[in-house]
């Protein structure tokens, strides 16, 4: 769907669906209020205006400071201290407390493997697993503020790796598995990570990915790893380095069960995320302790409501941010029961995951606009084969949401009955920002207001608030689980996200906000892939496809694909001499695979004599994407090669 379309259907867009009276009086959101004598949606967003007040009285609901902070908000603009002067450890809340307390034999997560193997762990077994890794981890003389890199499947031993490092102090980096070798390498390299924990394989799709093998390639050229630990999944044979790797079943045979949780600054950093750039390099983005414990808490309570006996589904993946917030953090300190599914979506068959909401009477989900768009092209036989009566709210992250994919999943998935929290955030913003309440009314593809606490503003290029026409997504002022900063580039931090607007936190999102308040977002500004929900930089994918020794230059665009948001399609300009052929773009696609994993690998590839660029030597990404969706090429007097244009329109 071209640009112009897509804000068409968003301005078409008149549907309204309001919750019932009887759900919005039981919700969590709705008994605070009373609490606090606040009657409506309208007057809470009001009153929550006063922010340093309303972060700090929600705060209290959510955790237990060892020390109490001595001020709510230090704010030097673009650096916040969020409870400053506080002493924490996000582990006391999300774990220590529970397992010491009347959620010890409450079940944290449920687990199935993709070739059907299950477990359960209540937060006892989960307090002594962490215990024993984060004894181990001492004991190979990790410590505190040290780094450790993550590279493990959606298994319980990646929230345990997590909370053991988180435990004693250390800094946990977790690279998504669907990484190829030489991204985990970059990331490793970036963080200089003392350890890294991996597995021998895992399950994806009926075949086994080999992590070790690729753990080891990453590690020919990472010199501050001194320790690997290993976790056996699979039971593969894999390669071994009698020197440097471990054996995590061996590591913690002789560990007690008990370990002390260090005690840290609230703006200590709890991890670093690294999320892909516009230019090259993926950003080292750093969450603390304490703010980021408030933030993901405090939402996760009230936009997805979470009850005592709620059976919660967070189907991303750990390795990005929502699975971070929403699979790790905060569905622990709030004492919820989770699952963990490792598998892909629709294996062995496109009802997998029907069959586990069944299964295991799944309450609340909360997926991708990309997964139900999947399901969505299975049709509806798959869904009706199960019984999901006990879904009560639903949830869609990574990406705007088409409104007929909305209505899709509120009719088949919901059977009419669940609200839909259509939430938008970022790596960077740690938690919701715009979001559903479950009292809010909703409109198919908008994602509400701000969450409660949060300021949030559509502003034209002159920094003017604007209504009804696309803008720059902004912030306006500081919200608890924000960054603080990015690791190593205090630079690139203050002009990526802060140089825009003064004090302003610049999203990199276009937006736009109707004559209700109502936010519908409608994709990035800069050149940033959306693939399937997961960003990828457009010049990371032009760099791995310029590494091949064929290559002498790439222009990569996202183009609008009805399933996975985009696809990317890349323009390649091969070195003198080079013919192009078939088997040459085959050769180039699994190249990229190799290089970036298989997420980024190009969904087309065209040869070129040359591509557009502007004088100072930029690829006009904005005219290539223009031309393939037939769209006019508009202003084209700063090429530098107007030549390159009529190129495209010949590309093999």
């Amino acid at each position: 769907m071209a640009e112009k379309e897509h804000i068409a259907v968003l301005l078409d867009e008149k549907r309204v669906f309001k919750p019932s009276k009887e759900f919005v009086e039981k919700t969590n959101v709705k008994k605070w209020m009373d609490k606090h004598g606040i009657k409506t949606y309208d007057e809470l967003l009001k009153k929550a205006e006063d922010y340093e007040w309303f972060w700090g009285e929600v705060s209290k609901e959510v955790v237990n400071w060892i020390e109490p902070p001595r001020k709510i908000l230090e704010w030097n603009p673009p650096y916040a201290n969020w409870f400053a002067g506080a002493k924490y450890n996000i582990v006391h809340d999300a774990l220590d407390r529970h397992a010491k307390g009347d959620k010890k034999d409450k079940i944290a997560y449920i687990f199935e493997g993709e070739p059907g193997d299950t477990r359960k762990i209540t937060y006892g077994e989960l307090y002594k697993e962490v215990n024993k890794l984060a004894n181990a981890l001492k004991k190979l003389s990790i410590k505190k503020g040290d780094r450790v890199s993550i590279y493990l499947p959606m298994i319980p031993e990646l929230p345990i790796a997590m909370l053991a490092c988180a435990k004693i102090g250390a800094i946990h980096s977790v690279v998504f598995s669907g990484f190829s070798a030489l991204a985990l390498r970059e990331r490793i390299n970036d963080c200089e990570a003392k350890a890294v924990i991996t597995c021998d394989s895992f399950y994806r799709r009926g075949k086994k990915v080999p992590l070790k093998k690729q753990t080891d390639e990453a590690l020919e050229d990472a010199p501050s790893v001194e320790h690997v630990i290993v976790y056996k999944r699979t039971g593969d044979e894999i390669p071994w380095d009698e020197k440097r790797d471990l054996w995590w079943h061996e590591v913690i045979k002789d560990m007690s069960d008990e370990c002390e949780t260090e005690t840290m600054d609230a703006n200590d950093p709890l991890f670093f995320l690294y999320t892909s750039g516009t230019t090259g390099k993926p950003k080292g983005v750093i969450h603390c302790h304490g703010g980021y414990a408030v933030g993901t808490a405090v939402t996760l309570k009230w936009v997805f409501d979470i009850k005592d006996d709620d059976i919660y589904w967070c189907a991303a993946d750990i390795g990005w941010i929502t699975g971070h917030s929403y699979i790790v953090y905060a569905p622990l300190i709030l004492g919820a029961t989770s699952i963990i599914y490792e598998g892909a979506p629709n294996y062995p068959n496109p009802d997998r995951w029907w069959e586990i909401i069944e299964k295991y009477k799944v309450t609340i989900l909360y997926t991708s606009p990309t997964s139900i768009r999947l399901f969505m092209r299975y049709g509806e036989e798959w869904v009706k084969k199960h019984d999901l009566n006990s879904l009560r709210l639903l949830g869609s992250v990574g990406e705007p949401i088409n409104p007929e994919a909305w209505i899709w999943y509120y009719t088949h998935i919901g059977g009419k009955k669940c609200q839909i929290m259509d939430t938008w955030w970022q790596t960077e913003t740690g938690q919701f920002c715009i979001t559903p309440l479950p009292i809010a009314p909703l409109k198919p593809g908008s994602a509400t207001k701000p969450f409660p606490g949060v300021s949030a503003d559509v502003y034209d290029n002159e920094g003017k608030s604007i209504k009804n026409a696309g803008g720059n997504l902004v912030l306006t002022h500081p919200w608890p689980a924000m960054l603080k900063g990015l690791y190593k580039a205090d630079e690139r931090y203050r002009q990526t996200y802060w140089s825009r607007f003064k004090n302003t936190y610049l999203a990199g999102d276009v937006a736009r906000k109707d004559d209700d308040g109502y936010f519908w977002i409608q994709g990035r500004a800069d050149d940033v892939l959306n693939v399937s929900g997961h960003r990828i930089g457009n010049s990371e994918v032009e760099s791995a496809l310029v590494s091949h020794e064929k290559v002498a230059e790439a222009a990569v665009i996202g183009k609008p694909h009805e399933l996975k948001g985009e696809s990317i399609v890349a323009f390649v300009v091969l070195k003198k001499d080079v013919e192009p052929s078939d088997e040459l773009k085959k050769e180039l696609r699994e190249h990229v695979a190799k290089q970036m994993g298989k997420i980024a690998r190009p969904d087309e590839i065209w040869f070129v004599a040359d591509v557009p660029k502007t004088r100072s030597g930029k690829i006009m990404r904005r005219l290539i994407r223009a031309k393939v969706l037939g769209q006019g090429t508009g202003d084209t007097s700063t090429l530098a090669n107007p030549d390159a244009i009529k190129e495209l329109e010949k590309a093999k």
